[in-house]
């Protein structure tokens, strides 16, 4: 569906995986699921945020599967996974731990990264048998656990009332998208990224939003509007990094700072001077080098041998 409107080539347009499937989630939801990269690698799994899908992991995803297994999914609603009446941090949950069970063997240990509303499927999950059994380290990426609305700079007021008012307005406004026109990339660069975003980055950026249906943009807009997973940060004791764009409006710094004092494991906190909220198109290759070296640092050839062994079982 949302592959229609992305871009044709250079680094964002997003590769061919090796294979794809469709998991269903606990309550029945359909998700989109690609894999990419050698079978016997050491293993990634990517979550995107709110109105993106796969391909907004595309440079990633091209980088890492040389020599890593790359499984990323579409969210529920977003890219190819069909939208479902059940809308919130229990669903992600539930979505990111079948992911999990689907392309990982028993045992088998991965680096997970979420941005944006990925990073919060983390957090919701951070409970969940299958991330405990899975998440060997995590990467948190533009992401904040609760008081989205309150603390966006979005609309240039002082913090306060009016200004969170008027923020709820703009981030869960149900009118469409439309086009992706010159103006459209303006107010998209201005709301998500930093001044200094080439022009491609935005196009990409673009494309892959205004492809996300109005009906689920505003659907997940109420439950980030109703946010609170500080208790998830807790629970995430695995080594986690965090990563945030100063220029970020929808995650401002002060929700990674706030990360990193909560997180039990914290193993890095990177701000990005002059970047915005969508750091993985924004930065490809230090987000690239973040992950990469997570997996270097916290899995073993062992977990890789470990799916290999279980996929020739199951061949």
């Amino acid at each position: 569906m949302s592959r229609l409107l992305h871009v044709a080539d250079g680094p964002y347009a997003p590769p061919v995986p090796a294979h794809e499937l469709t998991v269903t989630a606990a309550d029945g939801a359909r998700i989109h699921v690609e894999v990419h990269g050698p079978e016997r690698a050491p293993a990634v799994v990517l979550a995107h945020g709110w109105t993106c899908s796969t391909a907004f992991w595309a440079a990633q995803i091209r980088a890492l599967s040389a020599d890593h297994r790359v499984v990323a999914y579409d969210q529920r609603g977003h890219g190819r996974s069909p939208a479902n009446p059940a809308c919130g941090t229990e669903p992600l949950a539930d979505d990111l731990e079948a992911v999990l069970r689907a392309t990982l063997a028993p045992g088998e240990r991965a680096v997970i990264a979420g941005h944006s509303m990925g990073g919060m499927t983390v957090m919701a999950a951070a409970t969940r048998p299958a991330v405990r059994e899975h998440a060997a380290a995590v990467l948190l990426c533009s992401t904040g656990s609760s008081r989205l609305v309150a603390s966006s700079t979005v609309v240039p007021l002082r913090e306060g009332r009016v200004r969170t008012w008027l923020t709820r307005r703009v981030l869960g406004s149900r009118a469409p998208l439309g086009p992706v026109t010159p103006l459209a990339r303006r107010v998209l660069k201005y709301g998500t990224m930093g001044p200094g975003s080439a022009p491609y980055m935005v196009e990409a950026c673009a494309r892959i939003v205004h492809a996300c249906p109005r009906r689920v943009r505003h659907a997940w807009s109420q439950v980030l509007d109703l946010l609170d997973l500080d208790h998830g940060v807790r629970e995430l004791t695995m080594p986690v990094e965090v990563v945030v764009g100063t220029a970020d409006r929808l995650t401002p710094p002060v929700h990674a700072r706030s990360l990193a004092a909560a997180l039990p494991h914290c193993v890095g906190l990177t701000e990005l001077l002059g970047l915005g909220h969508m750091t993985p198109v924004e930065a490809p290759e230090l987000i690239t080098g973040k992950i990469r070296a997570l997996a270097a640092t916290y899995l073993s050839a062992k977990s890789a041998d470990t799916h290999a062994v279980h996929a020739e079982e199951s061949a």
